[in-house]
């Protein structure tokens, strides 16, 4: 099967001549090849939704929030139909696909309230006979390019905002499961959208660069790994734009020894293993305060990750988790579990071996475990991506503090403890952008914002919540005056409100 990008409406072939192979990771079979767009056929996405944008501008914010409303419909009618695309081209169970598109769903229930969101100020008298007042404006074009871990919920985190604003959004999917941003904008066109104002561009780094070099593009949006990240966000400013890059993450879990321990344990399990730690915000560190936390800790651990049930998406209920998205991750994972072992940590569960009859060339990873591990091994400085957890002993609070501090990373961590002090004092000293106490992957909502600190992100605003709609809109600010007499003569001091 060929996919197709969608443009102004409609489903159009791609004409580069490229194509990437779209797999079923649980077979290893290519189901479809997606098209890899030319410079120009993004070109042409741009002009069409640069002569979209002025009339979706000018329609009044209650009007495009019901485009919203409406896509919400859609989004719960159509919930096992986008779950099982998903799962079909990423792997993930279809429990947790379902649960990619609700988070993306409540990113748009969260910006129905644009016409609250989008009000300026206003000061009445600001001097004599002077009033003055400000303005959200929308940028005009802008863009997403988005991973292949979350196909629903962060493309919609990204141009759900944006068109609430009056901005035409044009999409870059990832190219590993392209479908689901498709049927995305299918949706939001059966939603009463206008036709291009929501653009879906599949490519590679061909499609990216031409994004970032159009002069009409006013901003970019990306997430993925953190050197791809440090690209977008320098090419992209160079370049005029308003550019926020979400990149890698290592996320820590400290686990006191007042922690209620089987809690911390099945926090674990499911932080680190769900959708075969393929998400930024997974736990793949387990860091226990003393010998004696971290002995009982592995000892809760080794019987649940052997339990874990690994398989196909179509087992339904039966599977925990399943394969990893591309051969290419698969042996990503399996090179860095070796180096951890070469490197002296205890691999106490070893899942490099496993096999799924009648999948045997799919791209499963079974659970890994690995203890005693140090701070200079590959397998904690590097995110994996894949079901993996390190655990790093600490002595103290302390160290198992300087440790999360220390790493380059900062999306996100936890702490598990019975001691609100001890709470309190992470969460106001940890340098990490979304912390976790006693909640092991504390993804904020989507009225508060999303972003980490550090090497996972790049800009100074976050992803949804308050910050997209300061992202997508720039603020005009007009000082009026309506005299009552004429006053001869010009002015030559700076005008001042004494």
């Amino acid at each position: 099967m060929e996919l197709t990008h969608f443009i102004n409406g409609k489903h159009v072939k791609g004409t580069s001549g490229r194509f990437a192979d779209v797999y079923n990771p649980a077979t290893g079979e290519v189901q479809a090849q997606t098209p890899l767009a030319s410079a120009a056929e993004l070109a042409a996405a741009v002009e069409g939704a640069k002569a979209a944008q002025p009339k979706w501008a000018a329609t009044n914010p209650q009007r495009r929030a019901r485009v919203l409303m409406e896509f919400v419909r859609l989004l719960h009618r159509d919930m096992d139909k986008l779950a099982e695309a998903l799962s079909r081209e990423h792997g993930k169970t279809l429990p947790d696909a379902k649960g990619d598109v609700i988070r993306g769903l409540e990113v748009a229930e969260f910006c129905i309230g644009a016409p609250h969101l989008l009000k300026g100020e206003y000061t009445d008298g600001a001097g004599p006979g002077i009033d003055m007042y400000s303005m959200r404006q929308p940028l005009g074009v802008v863009a997403g390019i988005t991973p292949f871990n979350f196909p629903a919920m962060i493309p919609m985190w990204k141009f759900c905002p944006a068109i609430a604003c009056g901005n035409a959004f044009i999409l870059k999917p990832s190219e590993r499961d392209p479908s689901v941003p498709l049927m995305l904008a299918e949706l939001m066109l059966e939603g009463g959208l206008p036709e291009g104002i929501l653009q879906v561009v599949n490519g590679d780094k061909e499609a990216v660069d031409a994004i970032l070099d159009h002069p009409d593009v006013e901003a970019v949006g990306f997430v993925g790994s953190t050197p791809i990240a440090a690209y977008i966000y320098a090419r992209g400013c160079e370049n005029g734009k308003r550019v926020q890059c979400f990149g890698g993450a290592k996320n820590h879990m400290i686990v006191m020894p007042d922690a209620d321990l089987d809690q911390a344990a099945d926090a674990l399990i499911g932080a680190g293993y769900g959708a075969a730690g393929e998400r930024c915000m997974a736990i793949s560190v387990a860091v226990p305060v003393g010998e004696a936390t971290a002995d009982a800790l592995i000892e809760r651990l080794i019987p649940r990750i052997e339990k874990l049930k690994v398989g196909p998406y179509t087992a339904g209920n039966d599977v925990d988790y399943g394969p990893v998205v591309t051969s290419a991750a698969r042996d990503k994972i399996l090179g860095l579990i070796g180096s951890g072992v070469e490197q002296g940590a205890e691999l106490v569960v070893d899942g490099r071996d496993f096999s799924l009859q009648g999948y045997e060339n799919g791209f499963f990873v079974g659970p890994c475990l690995f203890d005693k591990a140090t701070k200079d091994m590959d397998i904690y400085r590097q995110e994996i991506f894949g079901p993996v957890l390190t655990t790093v002993r600490a002595k103290t609070y302390e160290e198992a503090l300087g440790l999360a501090m220390d790493h380059e990373y900062g999306n996100g961590t936890a702490i598990f403890t019975r001691d609100g002090d001890t709470a309190r004092d992470f969460a106001s000293r940890i340098n990490i952008g979304m912390v976790g106490v006693n909640v092991p992957i504390p993804v904020p909502l989507a009225y508060h914002t999303f972003g980490g600190w550090k090497k996972s992100a790049f800009g100074d605003l976050n992803q949804h919540g308050p910050d997209a709609f300061r992202f997508y809109t720039r603020t005009k600010t007009v000082t009026a005056r309506w005299p009552s007499g004429t006053k001869e003569g010009a002015e030559f001091s700076i005008p001042t409100m004494g």
